[in-house]
């Protein structure tokens, strides 16, 4: 199935529900990207155990795929001084949910509350610090069905997935704030940025 390997398979026919993918996302290291930037397919993060948002993003949407989802996922958009992030999509009884890889304490999983997607991103926005305690979250974009790639091999590809940055890069974005809120935001506190500098997996 998908020119997935029976090992590979049997890996994510155990990851049966949005949490156990989430346990396992959270139960590999971050990928440090040590030997120059990477995309890895799913294949590539099963087979070396590392992940960074994106990476885990797509992992999720193939495991949620095999269990019956559309692979969706979704970028979040932040100012251009920090770094967007992107989770998967899923939904339970008409909300949605995240599944969501990072480093740090907060962006993290998200249960299947949400009524709309920008009540799903904005479930993001407190959290969503830099080194400074500016609040950078601006915007999420549509749902980007991973299907559509099927051709292109996302799942097992050896090569990249540079085409789904793309494709999430000219996705529709849709903001968060005007440019009145914008200039009115407070810095977080204090503890609010000790919290956002914890780390899970170090350099």
């Amino acid at each position: 199935m998908f020119n997935l390997t029976q090992q590979e398979l049997c890996l994510l026919n155990r990851l049966n529900t949005p949490g156990k993918i989430q346990d396992y996302l959270d139960s590999i290291p971050m990928n440090h990207e040590r030997g120059g930037v990477t995309c890895l397919s799913p294949r590539q993060v099963m087979r070396e155990r590392r992940a960074y948002c994106l990476e885990g993003a797509m992992f999720a949407a193939l495991a949620l795929r095999l269990h019956g989802h559309p692979p969706l996922v979704m970028d979040l958009s932040s100012s251009p001084h920090d770094y967007d992030h992107v989770v998967a999509l899923y939904k339970r009884h008409g909300c949605w949910g995240a599944i969501s890889k990072t480093n740090h304490a907060v962006l993290r999983y998200r249960e299947p509350i949400y009524r709309t997607l920008r009540e799903l991103a904005l479930s993001f926005f407190h959290e969503y610090l830099d080194d400074d305690g500016n609040k950078t979250l601006r915007s999420y974009s549509v749902p980007v069905d991973l299907s559509r790639f099927d051709k292109q091999d996302w799942m097992t590809n050896e090569d990249g997935n540079w085409f789904v940055v793309k494709s999430l890069y000219e996705a529709k974005h849709y903001p968060l704030l005007n440019r009145a809120q914008i200039a009115s935001l407070r810095k977080a506190h204090a503890m609010e940025i000790k919290a956002g500098d914890m780390l899970e997996w170090r350099k």
